[in-house]
């Protein structure tokens, strides 16, 4: 119940940092954000598959 009183308040804080900076900082903040999680699902998606199973 913490975690998620802890996670709901850093959205709110993040949330609120966004309606205060302009539209193309956030927007290339999200793009770069994309761009992390992409990167971090191929690298999880190509470790699995070079594993082996016994």
């Amino acid at each position: 119940m913490l975690f998620l009183v802890a996670a709901l308040l850093l959205l709110g804080v993040v949330l609120g940092t966004v309606a205060h900076v302009p539209l193309a900082v956030s927007s290339a903040l999200a793009a770069g954000i994309a761009l992390w999680l992409a990167v971090f699902a191929y690298r999880e998606r190509h470790a699995r598959r070079s594993r082996t199973t016994d």
